[in-house]
């Protein structure tokens, strides 16, 4: 099995071990969320493990080590991307499996088990954007919208959206429901890695938000800020940015 397979399927056994997790009805709340990136977490790490022995790993679930930073090729996952949103048995979270390689974000995965019937969208099955919506819409967090965000979608004539796990935003703009992500409140690698894989196999513009690129596998893995857009509009978002940064 090749790594975007390998990521596509790991991911969507994830989702469903998830699902039965909160299904089995004996947890809820906090407990649910725990109980929920413990198991998916054991399930990702022995199964990558087991696959790709030779391969680095971070997940946000698991003590991180120094061994990761001498591998070229490193797998960075979050078993449960919005774990709030999951325990809740809300739809807008995701499992996030990503492979970077020599630092960049090149295989992955997103599932969305949430979604009716779950959803896993992969960095070797692009499909075509779907048609973008004449006033561009802005996904931001339900509970603590990025002010950048806020800003830009007011100068370019905008629409904020709240949606709830990055993986969601991500998606949401691969899948048409949106045409912009702009995060600057504070991220770690495996909030990003394999959305941003997806993101840019899908033709999407991928970056910082000073429009310099996303490198993977540091040793700080605090990763605070990302833009994923369709590329027409990413010009635009980062010269707005750049203006804010200015005054």
């Amino acid at each position: 099995m090749d790594d975007a397979a390998l990521a596509a399927h790991l991911a969507e056994c994830a989702g469903r071990i998830l699902l039965e997790v909160r299904a089995s009805g004996m947890f809820e709340g906090k407990a649910l969320g725990k109980a929920g990136d413990e198991t998916a977490n054991q399930f990702l790490v022995h199964a990558l493990r087991q696959q790709r022995p030779d391969d680095g790993l971070l997940s946000e679930e698991s003590k991180d080590t120094e061994e990761r930073l001498s591998k070229s090729r490193v797998w960075i996952v979050d078993p449960v991307d919005g774990t709030r949103e999951y325990g809740e048995a809300r739809s807008d979270w995701a499992v996030h499996v990503g492979l970077a390689v020599d630092g960049e974000p090149v295989t992955g995965a997103v599932a969305l088990p949430g979604l009716d019937g779950g959803m896993v969208l992969r960095t070797d099955q692009p499909g075509p954007l779907p048609a973008a919506a004449d006033k561009p819409r802005l996904v931001v967090s339900r509970t603590r919208p990025a002010a950048e965000a806020v800003a830009v979608a007011e100068a370019i004539g905008g629409e904020l959206v709240g949606m709830g796990s990055a993986g969601a935003k991500a998606m949401a703009v691969v899948r048409g429901e949106a045409e912009i992500y702009l995060h600057s409140g504070g991220q770690y690698e495996w909030d990003s890695c394999a959305p941003a894989a997806v993101a840019k196999a899908h033709g999407l513009h991928i970056s910082r938000i000073d429009g310099s690129a996303l490198v993977y596998n540091q040793r700080d893995t605090y990763l605070p800020d990302l833009l994923i857009c369709r590329p027409e509009w990413a010009e635009r978002v980062l010269a707005e940015v750049r203006a804010l940064a200015a005054t």
